[in-house]
């Protein structure tokens, strides 16, 4: 029901873009998140992006992602420039939606991203 894409490897200072899409029959989505877990470190959140807000960052990517949403089309969006190797690491989606008559909190699969020095 949720589905991250988008993840491969690329060299530092490179970029890559990030897509998370619901399926289903989505009624509302009050919430998507990036989280991100490297290897052997435990999984952080990466931004958040709230139905009518504006998204918010963790500390150690501001000014390199954003995150853009199209709600309409059940989508949301990682872009993320000047990538560095402690970005490393396979990144989830996740999602507070309501599914029919269901609301509940959803996981992607995960994607991964390696960025070599």
């Amino acid at each position: 029901q949720l589905q991250a894409s988008g993840g491969g490897s690329v060299q530092t200072g490179g970029s890559l873009r990030l897509s998370c899409t619901a399926s289903g029959n989505v009624v509302y989505i009050n919430a998507m998140s990036w989280y991100r877990q490297a290897p052997g470190k435990q999984r952080e959140l990466v931004g958040r992006m709230i139905n009518g807000g504006v998204p918010d960052y963790a500390d150690s990517v501001k000014g390199r992602f954003t995150i853009f949403e199209n709600f309409a089309k059940n989508k949301m969006y990682l872009q993320m420039n000047d990538l560095k190797p402690e970005d490393t690491a396979v990144y989830y989606c996740n999602a507070a939606v309501v599914i029919g008559e269901v609301g509940g909190n959803f996981w992607g699969q995960g994607t991964l991203v390696t960025v070599s020095s």
